[in-house]
């Protein structure tokens, strides 16, 4: 189904502002979900690749409001060419994909130029448990969470693995840009290892905007203005990327209460605004990856979503 590029904004736009309007941050819904088993995983497509960006807070938001467990989505005619069929009545759910064609424009003085022209889709999805008659290994239950404390310590090489500077003190977590590094707390102020290891989550996302990483720049100036509510989206959505990855519970903390007004700001003013944001997160996270032994950064196109 090809939807057009306004409509797909607005739409997917005017669905986070509800959920932010009622203090719901989507990228927290899956953890949040009470009927929720097994590991929570980023929804995956019918060949088990994982949604990227925008689509990821899509997928989670729909699997959230309809109470779906299962992590895989497919099209109506995937599951057709499995001699599968979706449910009479079911609701399919949106999803984008990014691409781009490249044109070549003749100058008035006879040089020919080549342009890039950015365009968006869109097109519906069904949760496998919309689906009848698929093989057996679409309902399979998701795997069960290995140990706790194995999660954590995965999660404090992922992060050593990065070079970083992460220093330890004082009452407060922040990355400093110009020193280039990321101040935390000491661990025994955190209630337990997981809400450590989340807010470090929160802050390597914004230590990938460094101009000698990523670059990313959004003319932050001070608490509050929309430079500043940008890179604070940036972060939030990494960092729930990142933890989903990780395996461990993202923070819902106290200090961020204040972004949520500034993000309806931002969201209300530019409907592209969360596609960015995710699509700077989903950078973030894939350029985090890279750093680990063995690891690659995603340079795929996504202009805020992957298909």
């Amino acid at each position: 189904m090809t939807t057009n590029r306004t409509d797909l904004y607005t739409r997917v736009t005017n669905a986070i502002i509800a959920d932010l309007e009622q203090g719901v941050r989507p990228w927290h819904k899956p953890w949040n979900a009470e009927h929720a088993a097994g590991r929570i995983t980023r929804p995956l497509r019918a060949g088990g690749q994982p949604y990227k960006g925008i689509n990821v807070l899509m997928l989670w938001t729909s699997a959230m409001n309809q109470n779906f467990s299962a992590p895989i989505w497919m099209t109506f005619n995937q599951a057709k060419e499995l001699k599968a069929s979706v449910m009479k009545g079911s609701k399919g759910t949106l999803v984008v994909y990014a691409d781009r064609i490249t044109k070549t424009e003749t100058a008035e003085d006879g040089q020919e130029n080549e342009r890039d022209i950015f365009f968006m889709k869109g097109y519906t999805v069904f949760n496998v448990e919309q689906i009848e008659g698929l093989p057996p290994h679409f309902y399979a239950p998701a795997a069960p969470q290995i140990d706790p404390v194995q999660r954590i310590e995965a999660a404090d090489r992922f992060f050593a693995q990065t070079g970083a500077d992460i220093r330890h003190g004082g009452n407060q977590a922040y990355y400093a840009p110009d020193p280039d590094y990321v101040q935390m707390p000491p661990f025994v102020s955190f209630k337990d290892a997981e809400s450590y290891s989340s807010t470090l989550a929160h802050e390597m996302t914004h230590w990938t905007k460094h101009p000698t990483r990523l670059n990313r720049e959004f003319g932050r100036r001070r608490f509050g203005d929309e430079g500043y509510a940008r890179e604070e989206l940036v972060a939030e959505i990494g960092a729930a990327f990142l933890c989903c990855d990780l395996g461990i519970t993202p923070e819902i903390r106290d200090d961020h209460a204040a972004y949520l007004g500034h993000w309806l700001a931002v969201l209300k003013e530019d409907k592209r605004a969360i596609f960015q944001a995710a699509a700077h997160a989903q950078r973030a996270v894939d350029f985090l990856h890279g750093l680990q032994p063995g690891g690659a950064m995603d340079q795929g196109l996504d202009i805020g979503v992957a298909a």
